[in-house]
């Protein structure tokens, strides 16, 4: 085994391309109650790149290797390791920074993962597919038949919202940019799909036969949140998890006062902290059954080898991607 492994690390907040290195750092070893994990995939997510730029809650201590999400293998165990064995598929913990070849990490943090899932897909389970997993279970009780919308949809959450709806027996208004997803997101179960724009409220009823929406979901922020908003019920929550227009969400006074509208927000960071351990589990359990069926596979775009993350975060900068921008480790 090489006695090395490649990180990357950025010193001081900025532009990640311009700021993130690759290091040459000496090969983890583990304490007695650590297991070191050899990474297999870990994704770039937007909360990687704001991190990264100093625009995220959260600040690591500077030097720093980015990255909140990924699987690896178990490759070696500290002494007073019961609970896992070597060759166990793992997803790591989000405070630890996944873009490197291998980290030792406290066993009691990792959660083994069925052997049937793709490491690819095990590394993109935690953030997306568990905020779609809380979206719908934490806010308002669905029923069978009942409809949410969304906007974004064609994000990796919106994607995880459709198929796990769908699979649940809800109902999905999905609102996209582009009319070229239309089809795509159908495909992938979405019962309703529109392009976002001044009519959509009345394009909503018509699609939906007026049905009533109590559940909205907005990762846009903005005038998208506005007209998402206007489509729900009175008495309907609408639960914020992204801001990707970067506009604040101006709630008109009357949506309050004549339609009563719930106005809530989750940061699945914040979740993973306050969850215990048994209720991450079960909610593990319930996203690796739908994933052993084929479900909640993040599209890839392209995946890099960490050698090249300058020019991986520059391409997971960019918008209107097909997909995801990965690191893939060697096996």
């Amino acid at each position: 085994m090489n006695r090395t492994i490649n990180a990357a690390v950025y010193e001081t907040h900025g532009n990640p391309a311009d700021v993130l290195n690759i290091e040459t750092q000496p090969w983890p070893t583990p304490a007695s109650d650590e297991a070191v994990v050899q990474m297999r995939a870990a994704p770039i997510n937007p909360a990687d790149l704001n991190q990264i730029e100093g625009k995220y809650p959260v600040r690591s201590q500077l030097p720093a290797t980015p990255g909140f999400e990924g699987a690896g293998v178990v490759v070696d165990l500290g002494k007073s390791v019961k609970s896992l064995t070597v060759g166990a598929l793992v997803i790591l913990p989000h405070n630890l920074g996944t873009w490197r070849d291998a980290v030792s990490v406290k066993a009691s943090e990792l959660v083994t993962v069925p052997s049937e899932i793709d490491p690819v897909h095990a590394a993109m389970l935690k953030i997306n597919p568990m905020t779609a997993w809380r979206l719908l279970h934490d806010y308002v009780d669905l029923e069978t038949g009942d409809w949410l919308i969304q906007n974004a949809a064609n994000s990796a959450a919106g994607r995880a919202v459709i198929q796990i709806a769908h699979d649940l027996g809800y109902k999905t208004v999905n609102v996209v940019r582009r009319e070229e997803l239309v089809d795509e997101l159908r495909a992938e179960g979405g019962d309703v799909v529109l392009v976002d724009g001044e009519n959509l409220r009345e394009e909503v009823k018509n699609a939906t036969n007026s049905a009533a929406i109590r559940l909205g979901l907005n990762a846009v922020g903005g005038d998208s949140a506005l007209r998402l908003a206007n489509c729900l019920a009175p008495g309907s929550t609408v639960v914020t998890f992204g801001a990707m227009s970067l506009r604040p969400l101006k709630i008109p006074n009357g949506l309050l006062i004549f339609k009563d509208l719930r106005f809530r927000g989750i940061w699945i960071n914040k979740w993973y902290n306050n969850a215990t351990m048994d209720e991450r589990m079960e909610a593990f359990r319930q996203l690796f059954e739908m994933a052993k069926r084929g479900l909640l596979k993040t599209k890839v775009e392209k995946a890099y080898p960490l050698s090249e993350a300058k020019t991986a975060v520059a391409h997971a900068a960019q918008g209107k991607r097909s997909g995801k921008i990965i690191f893939e480790f060697g096996a």
